[in-house]
C-alpha cells in the first residue's frame, strides 16, 4: 500500500464536512446529473426497472465516468470522504458493475490497494466473487454508485465480511432514500454516506423548471410506496 500517497492526499484535500457543505455538493451533483440524463425523471412515462416496479426516476450513475470534469469531482469527494471518515482504510472496494471503475479512481487517488465484488461467483475458472488480492484482516471502504432498496450492496458488504475483511463502510454516488433500505443498511451495521439522493434531485428538478409542483406530488407519492406504485393490477 501506498501510505504516503494516502497520506498526502487527506491532507492536501481535507476540509471538515458539515450539514452545509454536504448540502451544496448534493444539490450541485444532483444538478449535474440531470444536465447529462444520468438521471431523467418521467412522472407521466414512468420506466421500468428490472424488479417490475414503475418508477417516474432512471439513475444511471454510469454516465458520469464519461464526463471527465465529473467524474474527477465525484473522486475527489469519494476520496475525501475516505480520509476523513475512515483515515484507517487499507482497502477500496468497488460493487460491479457500475462501481467498478469509479472505485478503482478513487484508491488510485489514495494509493490503495482495490477489488471488485460480483454479484455472484464466475461459473468457470477459479469461480471468484471478489477479485483482486484481498488481504486478511483488511479494512475495507466499499464504493457503490447507487442504492435503490440495498440489497445487492449488502450483499457485497457480507461477501467482503465472509472473506475475513472489516467492512468500515460504503460511499455511494447517488440514493434513492427508500426507508427500507436504510433500515437494511441499519441491521446490517454499515453506515452509509452518499453524495447526492432523491430529494436533492427533485429540489434542483423543481428549481430549474424540469418539474412541476404537480409532478413533485407525484413523485413523493411514489418513494413513499415505490412497490405498488402504478403497479398494473391496481389500476383501471
Amino acid at each position: 500500500m501506498n501510505s504516503q500517497k494516502y497520506e498526502i492526499f487527506c491532507i492536501s484535500s481535507r476540509r471538515k464536512t458539515n450539514p452545509y457543505n454536504m448540502n451544496i455538493f448534493e444539490r450541485q451533483l444532483a444538478g449535474k446529473l440531470l444536465e447529462i440524463k444520468a438521471v431523467k425523471l418521467r412522472p407521466q412515462e414512468p420506466f421500468t426497472w428490472a424488479s417490475g416496479w414503475k418508477s417516474p426516476i432512471y439513475c444511471d450513475n454510469r454516465k458520469p465516468i464519461s464526463h471527465p470534469a465529473l467524474r474527477n469531482a465525484i473522486k475527489v469527494e469519494e476520496a475525501r470522504l475516505v480520509c476523513e471518515k475512515y483515515p484507517d482504510a487499507t482497502f477500496i472496494a468497488g460493487v460491479a458493475t457500475g462501481a467498478i471503475a469509479q472505485g478503482a479512481l478513487v484508491a488510485d487517488a489514495l494509493g490503495l490497494p482495490f477489488v471488485y465484488i460480483r454479484p455472484k461467483p464466475k461459473d468457470h475458472g477459479m469461480g471468484n466473487l471478489i477479485e483482486g488480492d484481498l488481504q486478511p484482516g483488511a479494512k475495507v471502504v466499499v464504493i457503490e454508485d447507487l442504492v435503490s432498496t440495498g440489497m445487492s450492496s449488502l450483499a457485497a458488504v457480507e461477501a467482503l465480511r465472509q472473506a475475513g475483511a472489516t467492512v468500515l463502510g460504503m460511499i455511494a454516488g447517488f440514493t434513492y432514500q427508500f426507508p427500507l433500505a436504510e433500515e437494511r443498511f441499519r441491521l446490517a451495521d454499515v453506515e452509509l454516506t452518499t453524495l447526492s439522493n432523491y430529494s436533492a434531485v427533485l429540489e434542483e428538478a423543481l428549481a430549474t423548471n424540469y418539474i412541476t409542483a404537480d409532478d413533485l406530488e407525484t413523485l413523493h407519492e411514489w418513494r413513499s410506496n415505490p412497490s405498488e406504485w402504478h403497479n398494473p393490477t391496481n389500476h383501471d
